[in-house]
């Protein structure tokens, strides 16, 4: 076995990726219909339309050996830029103060952003079993594109499946250990990534991450849905950016609109609704990488719920 290595190359990184999402050639195709004796029970490899390839198929993939993860949860968002990642960190912070072992799977593979607010700077490493997560000061573990890229700043200019088995190898190929909570932060909207995570890896629930904006509330919906299709509880919703609350008098002041989280809520049944303030504390803090120093109430409920599953 070879030494630890840090993942500096992302062009060996993609290559990497490449060869393990890698699709059988025409040649490797049998289009004729297989009998007993010739079938393979290969279906990735056969395009004959029997009863084995009809029935549905489980393409859950195993976590890396060694690893047992007890609860996966998905933060997801209908668009960008609602805090979702701030939402995805805070939960892994506060079930760690609660005594628990979280990670953080970071799945927005071309805007990455949770090393970020965790300060973490370190380059994850590896040897031929796989790959190590980074801790974080208080002992989350992360694993994210940009703790394998030599410059943070490099873009992944990646096509939909190479991304899509990126995110499936952060979890069968990284040794995980023993965790209670793992905490993904997906990209946001309903594509290829969302599809992936949701087929391959044992979701135990979602939490939905949004603004005040009704044309927000709309694409919320859009998520929710998507949820329903996979069979995947809606465990809560977090309205993020909700209000502002005066320093002198302590009025809430709605800046981007009246909140239609409630109705959605109460449409779709989802019982726990979160609502964050505008605090300058948590742009500060998660820009100085140092979000596990944040302190406020207005994830606790959400927390509550998630020890409970």
């Amino acid at each position: 076995m070879r030494g630890n290595q840090a993942f500096h190359n992302i062009g060996d990184f993609q290559s990497h990726i490449r060869a393990a999402s890698s699709v059988p050639n025409k040649k490797e195709i049998a289009m004729s219909e297989p009998n007993a004796e010739s079938c393979s029970h290969d279906c990735s490899s056969c395009g004959a339309s029997c009863s084995s390839r009809t029935a549905p198929q489980d393409m859950r993939e195993k976590p890396h050996e060694g690893t047992h993860i007890k609860k996966v949860i998905a933060i997801a968002s209908g668009k960008g830029g609602v805090g979702k990642s701030f939402v995805t960190s805070m939960l892994a912070v506060l079930m760690n103060r609660k005594g628990y072992k979280t990670a953080v799977l970071d799945a927005d593979i071309t805007g990455p952003s949770v090393p970020k607010a965790f300060g973490l700077t370190e380059k994850a490493v590896g040897n031929d079993s796989g790959m190590y997560p980074v801790m974080t000061k208080n002992g989350i573990g992360v694993m994210s594109l940009n703790l394998l890229l030599e410059d943070t700043t490099d873009p992944v200019v990646w096509r939909g499946p190479v991304i899509a088995g990126a995110v499936k190898q952060f979890w069968t190929d990284v040794m995980w250990g023993d965790i209670d909570y793992m905490f993904i932060d997906m990209p946001p909207g309903t594509g290829d990534v969302p599809l992936t995570v949701f087929q391959s890896i044992p979701v135990d629930g979602i939490i939905i991450t949004s603004s005040p904006q009704e044309l927000v509330g709309m694409i919320v919906e859009k998520a929710v849905k998507m949820a329903g299709m996979m069979n995947i509880p809606v465990l809560g919703l977090v309205e993020n950016m909700s209000y502002v609350e005066c320093p002198d008098c302590g009025k809430r002041i709605e800046i981007f609109g009246k909140s239609h989280i409630d109705e959605i809520a109460k449409k779709h049944d989802v019982k726990t609704v979160c609502k964050v303030p505008v605090v300058p504390a948590i742009a500060s803090l998660g820009d100085a990488g140092k979000v596990e120093e944040l302190e406020g109430p207005w994830l606790d409920d959400m927390a509550a719920m998630i020890e409970k599953l």
